[in-house]
């Protein structure tokens, strides 16, 4: 009698626990985490790009007199808390208003990185994939990312190829 409970019971935690690790949500842990492994010379000092980027002062630059005449010439009253403008100079705003201030982050472009991040998944681009990585291998998915906000923004011509050799960050070789 007892062995007719209990098995069942096992069998449906077996399968809650799998539906709750399955439908796991992914969040965004912060430049900060990110920094820790890929800031060195064995990383290709991926942060000390990022940090000498446009894309890590992007959130401050609402904040300049230029960010306020193009916001008001746009309609916009408060470039630093306008949707329209947080969108792609603070693209986590909504997601993780937390990170706001960071701009446009790794995880803007490489996904929300909280199941990611620990080494033993890094190593493995298909487990750190299954855990919320985005690769951007290719130059059309780079490319299409890019142009989420670059497209005709502020009116200005975009070249992708020129603005990624600005920007790419990519790991050396290993020996």
């Amino acid at each position: 009698m007892l062995k007719k409970i209990i098995f069942p019971l096992v069998i449906i935690s077996t399968i809650v626990f799998i539906l709750i690790l399955s439908s796991q949500e992914f969040t965004y842990v912060g430049v900060g985490k990110c920094k820790i492994c890929h800031k060195s010379e064995k990383r290709g000092k991926q942060s000390l790009i990022w940090e000498e980027s446009k894309h890590s002062k992007s959130s401050v630059a609402l904040q300049s007199e230029k960010a306020k005449e193009v916001a008001q010439e746009q309609g916009v009253e408060n470039p630093i808390e306008s949707p329209k403008c947080l969108k792609c100079h603070s693209p986590l705003f909504e997601k993780a208003p937390e990170l706001k201030e960071e701009g446009v982050t790794c995880e803007v472009c490489h996904g929300p990185g909280s199941a990611y991040k620990k080494l033993s998944i890094m190593k493995s681009r298909e487990e750190s994939v299954k855990n919320g990585r985005t690769v951007c291998d290719t130059p059309e998915i780079k490319k299409e990312l890019c142009l989420t906000c670059h497209e005709n923004a502020h009116q200005q011509t975009f070249n992708s190829e020129a603005s990624w050799e600005k920007i790419k960050h990519p790991v050396p070789e290993k020996d």
